[in-house]
């Protein structure tokens, strides 16, 4: 029997033997509202893995911002990288987006029914949050764009006629200290509006190790505005206006050596130093300079909602907003204090407009339907590039065997010494994406008795993008044909047969081996026999990895050493830039009343986003149009269509996801519980992953899981509640033969465990409310968040991590109006890292980032 075979049938026995269960009375006082459905229902009712974070818990557990919100939904995870802009969105263990300006996340992120659609703009406080809602596998069938493997759906308060707000503050460890405000009322009788804002401010828990520069990194340094109105002129229509702006200004992120490399002793001996090699939790760092990390987020929208007397009764709601996000990040990203690379920078700026318009039946009858539309236009403009620094010739020197590798072969071929890897050299790379989508999506339920419903739903949706990019590239290097004529010629000329400068010659190094013409027929040939090979391989660094190849020639060991060949320009004669993506993809559904207390559902569902472009410099054609390159003409020296050399993904193709699954919701006067079995499958899925150089794109051909979710609340006692979430599952890649692996390799991953997924999460809760007199009211919650051990990324072999975070609050409210919160996050100081990438430029090390140390603080708000 298979998995999903297995799956289903447990589903339906269960149905069967709760379709008997007895029912119980329930308490109505505490009914959570979610619109997960595009319809207010109850938790309870709604046929979906949901998970929902109320005010209460947002306001006591100190949650911020998105990152915050991971500690009390299991199957959530935020991942920050190198800068702020930079985050990725996981559900059930997957998702993507970060790093890549050109792939959109796979966990759709909405505020206000507004779709986000980059990490960058995504990170800030907003103020008076009603709930957030966690929505697990694919959701196209209700939101219009990219929502493959889950939703994030952020709704705030709307403006209220009766005027009240608050003001917030406080402070905390590491110099923290914040500030909040919200104020809201009616200006008419139809007419409310509020305002809100905010800062936080905080020194950075990263400090320069003795002797180096740098600052301190993950500060806090950021503001946020948001302006509504709400007009109501009737019963049957209403209007809400929101702008709002945020702006960050961060020197992030702190970066730890979590695996010491052999190049390390190479930065050492030219009087470097990297972050603390043997204490990667000391949460110092080795750099020249601080980062530049500034993101301005900003927007309008408008929602309109109409009640009609028409076909029974009906709603209609338009969405429309316009967005802009632009983010500027220049780092010292070599992570020690050797100038390598003096910079590494990426400037952004995207425009967004959107429109949905959706009509929604009432309910009244056994018959409910929703049809919407919904249009997306996107534009993005990229600048980014890396500058080599003073540093770098001589650390290539040392990894190619000493200043005569380099040396030797300028002066073969006629360069002025000192071009190579000179510290003018300078890598500018733009990129513009334009992107239009247009979907056309819809759901009907339909009552066939008053206990059970079935649910069909679909959306069709076409996708296109338009994308150009270039470089300017005068890294001379990296333009060098090391295996072919240029190769041979470099050997056969005198480097190693007649000797350079500080270098034996190759004659000498075999015990007098006479320069023969047969000899110097085998040097031009790259037929070299066992010990003339050893001898090139041990000039060439074979101490430092640069193993010698004996079938591409002496000099191939160097090629690693080309990190940034010449870039094929595009749209070409042979890439147009463009692709277009359409695909239809449903949901059906079977939601059953067992009683009072219990719903239970069944459902599949598929899921859909387009193609994306790999938007980096490492952006390269397939191998499949190298020859075609060739023939053209645009083809760099040193690409190779016979080995594929330098091919790449230029851009990846759709994920399709499809879903089963069983749920089951209760709810008693002493809590509620939800329960989902599930079987994923992704085909497709767009991995990015950087391999010490750059962002390599490929598509795993399909990774699946199965697994159960869970979510409970228990009331045992009056003013006591516990809350007990997870999720257990098995993820594998059923198929990734080409995956990217370490120091640029090609691995097979098929059957093995996807990296950084974990088969258990726990997020566990206990909140306790009292009454310390009259006039003052208190609680104390603590939460638990627990992951169990999984490799970090997929191309770091033996680097792990697993979290145990305990985060804790006490408050009290004084006459309802005043309230004092402590808290601390992380309070046990569990360490780990949130992720990892190999050594830009530094092969076998390894950089990490550690999680955020213990942090705690103290918060006063007047309420009025």
């Amino acid at each position: 029997m298979t998995n999903r075979t297995s799956l289903l049938a447990a589903s339906a026995s269960a149905f069967a033997l709760l379709a008997t269960a007895p029912a119980f009375a329930q308490d109505n006082d505490d009914v959570i509202i979610v619109s997960a459905t595009k319809r207010n229902t109850t938790l309870q009712e709604t046929p979906v893995a949901v998970t929902v974070t109320t005010a209460d818990v947002i306001e006591k557990a100190q949650i911020l911002d998105i990152k915050d919100l991971q500690t009390v939904v299991p199957t959530f995870r935020v991942s920050q990288l190198q800068n702020a802009g930079n985050t990725t969105l996981t559900v059930r263990g997957f998702g993507n987006g970060g790093n890549n300006i050109g792939i959109e996340p796979s966990v759709g992120l909405f505020i206000d029914g507004v779709y986000r659609s980059r990490a960058a703009a995504q990170i800030g406080d907003l103020p008076r949050l009603d709930r957030v809602e966690v929505v697990s596998g694919p959701q196209s069938t209700l939101f219009g764009k990219n929502a493959s493997t889950g939703v994030v759906s952020i709704v705030t308060s709307k403006p209220d006629y009766e005027a009240n707000g608050y003001i917030e503050g406080g402070v905390g460890n590491y110099g923290l200290n914040y500030a909040k405000a919200y104020i809201t009322g009616g200006l008419t009788d139809n007419l409310a509006v509020s305002l809100g804002g905010g800062y936080q401010s905080r020194d950075g828990y990263f400090e320069p190790a003795a002797g180096t520069k740098g600052g301190d990194f993950n500060n806090l340094n950021r503001y946020n505005f948001r302006a509504q109105a709400l007009w109501e002129p009737t019963e049957d229509f209403s209007a809400r206006v929101i702008w709002d702006r945020s702006v960050l200004d961060e020197n992030c992120c702190g970066v730890a050596t979590a695996v010491v490399g052999p190049t390390a002793a190479l930065v050492g001996a030219l009087g470097g130093q990297i972050p603390t090699p043997n204490d990667p939790f000391s949460y110092e760092t080795a750099v020249n300079s601080e980062t530049s990390n500034e993101i301005t987020d900003g927007g309008l929208s408008l929602e309109m909602n109409w009640n009609l007397d028409l076909l029974g009764g009906m709603t209609v709601t338009s969405i429309t907003s316009d967005r802009s996000n632009s983010y500027d990040y220049d780092s010292d990203s070599d992570f020690n204090t050797l100038s390598l690379l003096e910079s590494t920078f990426q400037f952004v700026d995207i425009d967004t407009f959107t429109q949905e318009l959706r009509l929604t039946s009432d309910n009244s009858g056994p018959l409910a339907w929703m049809i919407g539309g919904y249009y997306f236009s996107e534009n993005i403009e990229q600048n980014s590039g890396i500058d080599y620094g003073a540093d770098l010739r001589n650390y290539i020197d040392g990894l190619a065997g000493g200043p005569a590798a380099l040396g030797g072969i300028e002066a073969v071929l006629g360069f002025a010494p000192g071009t190579f890897f000179s510290d003018d050299v300078r890598i500018d790379e733009n990129f513009v994406q334009d992107n239009e989508a247009l979907s056309i999506f819809g759901t009907v339920d339909y009552d066939v008795t008053d206990r059970l419903t079935l649910t069909v739903g679909g959306n069709y949706t076409e996708d296109k993008k338009d994308v150009t990019g270039s470089t300017v590239n005068n890294d001379t290097f990296s333009n060098l044909t090391l295996t072919g004529a240029q190769g041979t010629q470099v050997i056969s000329t005198g480097i190693f047969l007649s000797g350079a400068p500080g270098v034996p010659s190759f004659s000498a190094a075999l015990g007098g081996l006479p320069f023969t013409p047969a000899n110097f027929a085998a040097a031009q040939a790259g037929t070299f026999g066992p010990a003339a090979q050893g001898y090139i391989n041990a000039v060439l660094g074979a101490s430092a990895g640069l193993a010698a190849d004996t079938t591409n020639g002496p000099l191939a060991g160097l090629l690693p050493l080309q990190f940034q060949p010449q870039f094929v320009s595009f749209p070409n004669s042979v890439e147009d830039g463009k692709t277009r993506d359409d695909d239809f993809t449903y949901t059906l559904k079977a939601g059953y009343e067992i009683n009072d207390n219990f719903n239970a559902y069944i459902s599949t569902a598929t899921g859909f986003k387009a193609s994306s472009f790999n938007l980096t410099r490492d952006s390269r054609p397939l191998a499949t149009d190298l020859a075609a390159l060739q023939t053209a003409g645009l083809l760099p020296n040193n690409y190779n269509p016979a080995t594929g050399r330098n091919s790449g993904t230029r851009f990846s193709a759709p994920e399709e996801v499809t879903v089963y699954e069983f749920g089951l919701k209760g709810r008693f006067d002493w809590g509620s519980f939800s329960l989902a079995v599930f079987d994923q499958t992704i085909d497709n899925f767009q991995s990015t992953i950087f391999q010490g150089t750059g962002f390599v794109l490929a598509n795993a051909g399909s990774q699946s899981t199965q697994g159960i979710e869970f979510d409970s609340t228990i009331k045992p006692v009056d003013g006591l509640t516990l809350g007990f979430g997870g999720i257990i599952q098995d993820p594998v890649y059923d198929d990734f033969a080409n995956a990217p692996g370490a120091n640029g390799t090609v691995v097979d991953l098929s059957g093995e465990k996807p990296a950084g997924i974990n088969e258990l999460a726990l997020s566990v809760s206990a909140q306790y409310d009292f009454t310390l007199s009259d006039s003052i009211d208190a609680y104390v919650r603590g939460d638990w968040q627990y992951e169990d051990e999984v490799q970090i990324v997929d191309n770091i072999i033996g680097l792990n991590r697993d979290t145990s975070t305990f985060n804790g609050s006490f408050g009290f409210t004084l006459d309802d109006s005043l309230d004092v919160r402590f808290w601390g996050r992380n309070l046990f100081d569990h360490e780990t890292f949130t992720s990892a990438f190999p050594g830009v430029v530094q092969a076998g090390t390894v950089n990490a980032y550690p999680n955020q140390p213990r942090t705690y603080g103290v918060s006063l708000r007047k309420n009025f």
